[in-house]
């Protein structure tokens, strides 16, 4: 068998899993993106395997339909929106996912969070650059006592909810599904979206995208928000409007935001995400789901699902 290993960035894959039980078979790993659809199906067209990581490459059906060699499409985590799986079906070919570990998106929010509040990487920043200076820029923002605002309170809003508690903030939350019986689990309030965008401090994003999320937060929620809150967004990037949110960062409608996710992944080098000063935006390029718990889970269940698959007893499959 001939398996690929797309996307990974760090070429960490082989090291992070045993990929001994796999060794009679050829493995090539490809550690940068391939955007173009013409130019991956010409990179895959021999495998009879290929490794996802995540949403990094889109799965739709035309790439399915091109690749007549591929027997397994095997993905990180359980749910991949980016893969068409009734065309998986269509073309016979079987998708498996993996477990996750750890709770790393939830650091990584939190890491954002506090990055912002404190106005972390513009002081680095500063002492780095400019040897002169000492304590320059924006006061920090404390938390105890603010109100922290959850557009989502899923597994992972749920944990961030607790760990807002323990810095004595209050939190509140909204979603369109959300009752107060389990907002009350985790000491929350419920309020409405007008409420929830109007009321918090930081407001930070945790609803799943779909059709009904693309552009949840436009420039009209934006202009709703304190001029002193901060907006940060570790779930998916279509759900906040990017340039609605760089207008209102320029323009100083809220004080800040951090974004580890973005609609075009890797972001464009003329993204004018960039041009924003980080004392304004803080980027990350999506790494909240990146752990070394995370990808000794990611690889070792994709090694499994290869060798079970080769062994005629497919596991994990997602599009049976």
């Amino acid at each position: 068998m001939k398996i690929a290993i797309l996307d990974d960035y760090t070429s960490v894959a082989l090291s992070s899993a045993d990929w001994t039980p796999l060794s009679a078979h050829e493995i090539t790993v490809f550690t940068t993106h391939i955007a173009d659809e013409s130019t991956l199906v010409s990179a895959l067209e021999q495998f009879d395997i290929i490794c996802l990581m995540r949403e990094r490459t889109p799965f739709p059906r035309s790439l399915f339909a091109r690749l007549k060699n591929l027997k397994l499409l095997v993905t990180t985590g359980l749910r991949n929106l980016s893969i068409d799986l009734a065309a998986a079906s269509e073309f016979n070919v079987v998708v498996s996912g993996t477990s996750s570990g750890g709770n790393s998106t939830v650091e990584h929010t939190w890491a954002l969070i506090l990055a912002l509040a404190r106005n972390i990487p513009a002081s680095v920043s500063s002492l780095h650059q400019d040897h002169t200076s000492w304590q320059s820029g924006r006061l920090p923002t404390g938390l105890s006592g603010k109100t922290l605002g959850l557009y989502g309170l899923g597994n992972l809003g749920s944990k961030i909810a607790r760990i807002a508690t323990a810095f004595g903030m209050q939190v509140i939350a909204h979603s369109p599904n959300l009752t107060q019986a389990q907002c009350d689990i985790v000491n929350a309030t419920l309020v409405t979206k007008q409420d929830l965008l109007a009321k918090s401090d930081f407001l930070s994003i945790h609803v799943v995208l779909s059709p009904r999320s693309v552009n949840a937060i436009t420039a009209v929620d934006i202009a709703t928000m304190k001029p002193s809150a901060f907006l940060i967004n570790t779930s998916r990037g279509p759900i906040v409007n990017e340039q609605d949110l760089v207008t209102a960062l320029e323009n100083n409608i809220i004080a800040g935001a951090a974004l580890d996710v973005f609609s075009t992944e890797p972001i464009p080098h003329d993204s004018n995400l960039r041009s924003l000063p980080t004392h304004k935006l803080i980027l990350t390029p999506h790494i909240g789901y990146v752990s070394d718990e995370s990808y000794a889970v990611f690889y070792s269940h994709t090694v499994d699902n290869i060798v079970n698959f080769i062994a005629h007893s497919p596991v994990r499959v997602l599009n049976s």
